[in-house]
């Protein structure tokens, strides 16, 4: 599937802590009717096997629904799901090398906290950056909250699309505004909450507010 602008409005990234007796199959797609325009499976606990499976599952879910998935970090459960891409950390794989194994059909996003990491992951052949924590995070401790000064920079210093990441939610994703980001990349904002699928709607209205 080839990632478009559109696509980075919403972005859902899954965290089993909020399933509270649901399936993470149901909170995806509550997560789509509502609105999500991509999806990132991660996954910290799963062994391999029941991985495998679950990103086959939503990947087929998240295509009923013409939306793409990507997978955290693991580039083999990626190509091996039939999942769209992957989205790697400065820890994990090189860009470049990530990119060299999955070839150009399949899409590569990378985590940039400063220009030049942004820089260098467009010239490795990123397709997206994900950049933050631009609130701190519910889900990284150790996260710093990047100021906007620094994200609306490193948007400037590319020409693909940004997403902004990190404690974002229906509160305060207007503060977003005017940075340049191409959308917002939201974990706890939507799947702890009661009804995901009512709060992606508010969610994606508040995110075409703000992306010019």
């Amino acid at each position: 599937m080839k990632l478009t602008a559109d696509m980075m409005r919403l972005y859902a990234v899954t965290d089993r802590s909020w399933l509270r007796g649901r399936t993470l199959h149901e909170q995806v797609e509550e997560a789509l009717i509502g609105g999500a325009t991509l999806v990132q499976l991660r996954e910290k606990e799963l062994d391999e096997a029941s991985f495998l499976q679950e990103a086959i599952d939503l990947t087929k879910l998240c295509h009923r629904y013409g939306v793409p998935l990507l997978i955290n970090d693991n580039i083999d459960i990626a190509r091996r799901s039939g999942a769209d891409g992957v989205h790697v950390g400065q820890s994990d794989m090189e860009a470049a090398a990530v990119r060299s194994i999955l070839g150009s059909d399949m899409i590569v996003g990378v985590t940039a906290k400063t220009v030049e990491q942004a820089q260098r992951a467009q010239e490795a052949g990123a397709d997206y950056l994900g950049s933050g924590a631009v609130f701190g995070s519910a889900t990284k401790l150790n996260a710093n909250p990047m100021s906007m000064d620094t994200l609306r920079t490193i948007c400037r210093s590319v020409e693909i699309p940004v997403v902004a990441i990190g404690g974002i939610h229906k509160g305060n994703i207007l503060e977003l505004a005017g940075t340049g980001i191409a959308g917002a990349a939201v974990v706890s904002g939507i799947f702890a909450a009661e009804d995901i699928t009512a709060e992606c709607r508010e969610l994606r209205g508040l995110v075409e507010r703000i992306i010019k």
